[in-house]
């Protein structure tokens, strides 16, 4: 896949390559939304400009209520109508996206960061060792 490739899916606009949400970040185009919990954030790395809206939050993990209005809020106040949805490995990001392309009176279009910010787990269930944001060498901090 090219880093500008958008794989259509039935239920929302598309799941597209870390370097492709990073691309469109930086032209402003998109908005990068991490939907991983606050703990995951500060304890595993977040991405350089990601706005943080919460699917589900811990403890309990209880879906977040106003998802879709408060990414909608996010892209408006950024002047965008694409988001890109980042968890850790893709599968939360992609029930997000469906959450919002249920919401499509909000115009936003939902798309899915495959493999998240720590990628698939390895054959020793090890993440960040391959695929996702951080293997793709793309910018990431860490507290």
């Amino acid at each position: 896949m090219s880093s500008h490739d958008i794989h259509p899916v039935s239920g929302y606009d598309g799941d597209i390559s870390a370097k492709t949400a990073w691309a469109w970040s930086q032209d402003k185009t998109a908005l990068i939304i991490d939907v991983r919990t606050d703990a995951e954030r500060e304890w595993v790395g977040s991405v350089p400009g990601a706005v943080a809206v919460a699917w589900k939050q811990w403890p309990g993990m209880a879906v977040n209520a106003n998802f879709a209005s408060e990414v909608h809020a996010a892209c408006m106040k950024a002047g965008v109508t694409k988001a890109a949805l980042l968890c850790r490995s893709g599968v939360r990001s992609v029930a997000a996206a469906l959450e919002l392309a249920s919401h499509s009176e909000l115009g936003i279009h939902a798309y899915n960061i495959l493999q998240g910010f720590e990628g698939d787990p390895d054959e020793r269930a090890h993440r960040s060792v391959s695929g996702g944001w951080k293997v793709a060498g793309l910018p990431w901090r860490q507290n």
